[in-house]
């Protein structure tokens, strides 16, 4: 299961020399990708007036292709500069562009905005009078199209450097870089068009995608496809809600060990009300979600504890990850097996206390701090793993804040551990289920509304 290459402003700085070390010079992938997002833009936006703001960079190189090409489609376009280019291709892509070219503050507003300013590795702020200028200019604008990514949004975290209008569509190039997906930047893309220049992408940070998973043979049972136990403790919704989404994600037996308690359970759910210490002895258990409605005094101490011990492998959430913040994160390496951790903010910072770096960044560090694969939860949802490799999934349903959804997701990631996929790859199938699921069922959702449509978000991944 490999998901699509995310590369930052070094990787695309790499992927771009090892491209020209092959013959392709820099002027052609500039005139690739300047006619691969004039296409887009003309098919997003019509054949509508343009006002295509250029950089004294490449980025900036690819806003003249971009208004030459679509000059020669037909459409009327503008060009504004903040000055002459600065690079060779750029000028040569500025000689190409034999009509006039307008000085960026006085230029005037058009029906479709191209923002080419600023590209792939920003790490200043604009000057205020550029950011305002901007600023002005899209708010005028009926359509705004961002190349390669908004004038003032940082390349590899997704922090704003500047004010950074809304954009309805953006056009990267070769592969998408963390701002597309990483909070704030993110909201403010728009549609993301990946154009493809001949460039190969290549990194151990990827977009996680629709998963494939397998269908049941003949020679299966509901064992073989998937047996997981879920540790319930003092609230026993939650532990349902984990029980009854590892059942809608596919798993063929679910175990849901003490109290039973929620009159909206499953019929299909086994309730056991022995010790777990014994039921996790069965070796055909394929995974144990612990956590969700686990309460936090000593039961649910030993209940971690006993899991821990266990030679199965764990979906780790909620109350679990608070009990073990009392020990710290290195408390999660006495697991026998990769553990998988879901927290969402509040419970990453109590778990791992306040880590420097991006959302991406902090979640790599808690991955080492823990041994174990971390699904950091939100709207920009990262899943990290001890052997480098991360993931980043494509903003979900934000109708997800509401509560118990989690407690679905911890579900279905462990139907996907449990039907056999290593823990990262298990933990990105689940993510990727989990915000289909919330897509298909629409505005105003809750987390019982989840467990209707994971089964088509499962059956579009057969």
């Amino acid at each position: 299961m490999t998901g699509r290459p995310i590369l930052t402003a070094s990787e695309m700085r790499r992927a771009e020399q090892a491209a020209m070390a092959l013959g392709t010079d820099a002027g052609t992938l500039m005139e690739r990708a300047g006619r691969a997002a004039a296409e887009a833009i003309r098919l997003f936006a019509g054949p509508v007036p343009a006002l295509v703001l250029c950089g004294f960079g490449n980025n900036g190189g690819d806003g003249y292709v971009i208004a030459r090409a679509l000059r020669e489609a037909g459409v009327t376009v503008r060009v504004a500069a903040l000055s002459e280019p600065k690079t060779p291709a750029a000028l040569a892509a500025r000689q190409a562009w034999n009509g006039p070219v307008e000085a960026f503050a006085e230029a005037r507003p058009s029906h479709l905005l191209v923002d080419a300013l600023f590209g792939t590795g920003l790490c200043r702020a604009l000057d205020e009078a550029v950011a305002c200028k901007l600023s002005d200019l899209a708010a005028a604008a009926r359509v705004k199209v961002a190349v390669d990514l908004p004038s003032g949004a940082a390349t590899d975290d997704g922090s704003l450097l500047s004010q950074v209008p809304c954009f309805d569509l953006t056009i990267t190039f070769a592969a998408m870089k963390p701002c597309h997906l990483l909070q704030p930047a993110a909201s403010l893309m728009g549609r993301i068009v990946v154009a493809d220049v001949g460039v190969t992408a290549e990194s151990a940070l990827t977009r996680i995608v629709r998963p494939r998973l397998g269908t049941p043979g003949p020679a299966d049972h509901k064992y073989s496809r998937g047996y997981v136990a879920v540790l319930a403790g003092e609230m026993p919704g939650a532990a349902a809600l984990t029980a009854s989404g590892a059942l809608r994600a596919g798993a063929g037996y679910v175990r849901l060990v003490g109290k039973a308690g929620s009159p909206h359970l499953l019929n299909a759910i086994v309730v056991d009300n022995g010790e777990a210490e014994a039921v996790l002895t069965d070796s055909r258990i394929g995974a144990a979600a612990v956590g969700p409605g686990l309460g936090r005094g000593a039961s649910a101490s030993k209940l971690l504890e006993t899991a821990l011990t266990a030679d199965v492998p764990l979906v780790l959430d909620a109350d679990a990850l608070a009990v073990a913040g009392e020990e710290g994160p290195a408390l999660f390496r006495r697991a026998r097996h990769t553990p998988i951790l879901t927290p969402h903010a509040g419970e990453f910072a109590r778990l791992f206390g306040t880590l420097s770096g991006s959302k991406l960044e902090q979640a790599r560090q808690a991955t080492q701090a823990s041994g174990s694969v971390v699904v950091y939860k939100g709207a920009d949802t990262v899943v990290a793993a001890p052997d480098g490799r991360a993931a980043i999934a494509e903003s979900a349903s934000h109708w997800l804040a509401t509560a118990g959804t989690g407690d679905v997701l911890t579900g279905v990631i462990a139907a996907m551990r449990a039907s056999g996929l290593h823990a990262f790859e298990a933990a990105c199938a689940g993510v990727w289920l989990h915000g289909r699921a919330a897509t298909l069922a629409g505005p105003a959702l809750i987390a019982d509304d989840l467990l209707l449509h994971l089964r088509q978000a499962t059956a579009e991944c057969l």
